[in-house]
């Protein structure tokens, strides 16, 4: 078994409003093994983008703990962490609002480079190097060095987003949502990139989608969320072929498969996304569950390890013996 890079334990992020606390992300666990993706899904909204750039500190956390390597690091100093970020990097999800368009592809990667003052703003030589090798591991050709992101396709862009997260050699990456903005074919380039990067580096990532088909392919373990808080977690082959979570099933359900006169029973969930905002102490997803009883209004459900390494936060779903009782 891999060792534990990072451990979340009572992720909570509350944003404050005129109208009341929005509950983005409410005490949520789980841990990332090095060297592995968990993939993070859920519906928009639902806290995937939040707990990413909170794992990061980019985000202050209301309370909980990150353990990166041993230390908590929503107790660092800022002095510390700026240490810290060099193992610890982000991919933005839009490749067209992420990068500086005033800044050439050479400065754009340089840029962290210089500001932890890994090379000196002087030795030009040097950055050109760097970047140009950069570059060649992204799979960017040397004569766009010197090219504005205005003039690059998407698919290019987001290149430079991965090397510009590669440029201080860390060790675990938050991808969000790192191809949502691209065209298909373009999505697989990247993804292919992520990988073998990941082969070639050690790195660890998460991975926020809304792509499931994807997710199942990229990711060792998944994180389903709904309304800042997790309803189901599980390894990506486990939580495909059998899950539990009423949310879980919808979301899956509406995958389509890729043979011709092939059909899935499509799950239709009723009313919409609850609002986060000062939530009851019920299930978030009672309103909309197609098993709804009298038991979804007696607290939140605990997230529950149902069978070994799958968990679930559901009343109707307990292990029962070596069986497993589900909504079906």
């Amino acid at each position: 078994m891999a060792e534990v890079l990072v451990r979340v334990r009572n992720l909570v992020k509350y944003f404050k409003t005129s109208r009341g606390v929005v509950h983005a992300v409410d005490d949520i666990s789980f841990d990332i093994e090095e060297g592995k993706t968990i993939g993070i899904v859920g519906e928009s909204g639902c806290g995937k983008s939040t707990t990413g750039r909170c794992l990061i500190c980019l985000i202050e956390p209301t309370s909980g703990e990150i353990i990166y390597r041993g230390q908590d690091i929503c107790r660092l100093k800022r002095s510390e962490m700026k240490k810290l970020r060099k193992e610890m990097q982000i991919i933005f999800q839009d490749p067209y609002a992420s990068l500086n368009p005033r800044k050439t592809l050479l400065q754009i990667i340089a840029e962290p480079l210089l500001y932890n003052k890994i090379i000196r703003t002087k030795d030009k030589f040097a950055i050109e190097k760097r970047v140009l090798e950069l570059m060649d591991k992204v799979g960017l050709a040397e004569r766009l060095i010197n090219t504005y992101p205005h003039e690059l396709d998407g698919g290019r862009r987001q290149r430079i987003g991965i090397a510009r997260a590669l440029a201080m050699e860390p060790k675990f990456i938050v991808c969000d949502e790192p191809v949502s903005a691209l065209d298909v074919s373009i999505q697989a380039q990247i993804l292919n990139l992520l990988k073998e990067l990941q082969r070639d580096l050690g790195l660890t990532y998460v991975f926020i989608t809304h792509d499931l088909s994807v997710v199942n392919h990229f990711s060792d373990d998944i994180v389903v969320m709904y309304l800042g808080q997790i309803v189901e977690k599980a390894p990506a082959d486990e939580l495909f072929e059998n899950p539990l979570h009423p949310y879980t099933q919808a979301l899956l359900s509406a995958i389509l498969i890729p043979a011709v006169g092939a059909n899935r029973e499509r799950i239709k969930l009723r009313g919409e996304l609850a609002s986060p905002i000062d939530p009851p102490p019920v299930c978030r997803f009672d309103k909309r569950c197609n098993y709804y009883c009298q038991d979804c209004d007696n607290g939140v459900p605990p997230l529950l390890e149902i069978t070994p390494g799958h968990f679930v936060a559901c009343h109707l779903v307990k292990p029962r013996g070596n069986a497993t009782v589900k909504a079906s």
